[in-house]
């Protein structure tokens, strides 16, 4: 069964940067499995925002483009989000999953961005 436990989320202020982090157990991360990042906003349904492929080409939603950027280390069977210059309306819950085939959700991270 795959699991992902995310992390590096926090409290930042608008123009900020973080770094999230995707754990991943259950799946090696070859060139057959694409990772991906979404986000679930207060009252609003979850949304995709990024995906990276096998061969390292990326993907991402119109309102994170230049901003965000998705990477992935397959040694350590981990992804990432690096999240630069963000605005309030990036303030959501986020959670990696595999874009290609939807496996369980996992508790996510919380990104706060204050103005």
């Amino acid at each position: 069964q795959v699991h992902v436990v995310e992390s590096g989320g926090g409290l930042v202020q608008a123009g900020g940067s973080l770094r999230l982090s995707c754990a991943v157990s259950g799946i090696i991360l070859g060139n057959e499995v694409w990772p991906g990042w979404y986000r679930q906003a207060p009252g609003k349904q979850r949304e995709w925002v990024a995906t990276i492929s096998g061969d390292g080409s990326t993907t991402y939603a119109d309102s994170v483009k230049g901003r965000f950027t998705i990477s992935r280390d397959n040694t350590k069977n981990m992804h990432y989000l690096q999240m630069n210059s963000l605005k309030p309306e990036d303030t959501a819950i986020y959670y990696c999953n595999f874009p290609r085939r939807l496996r369980s959700w996992g508790q996510g991270t919380q990104v706060t961005v204050s103005s």
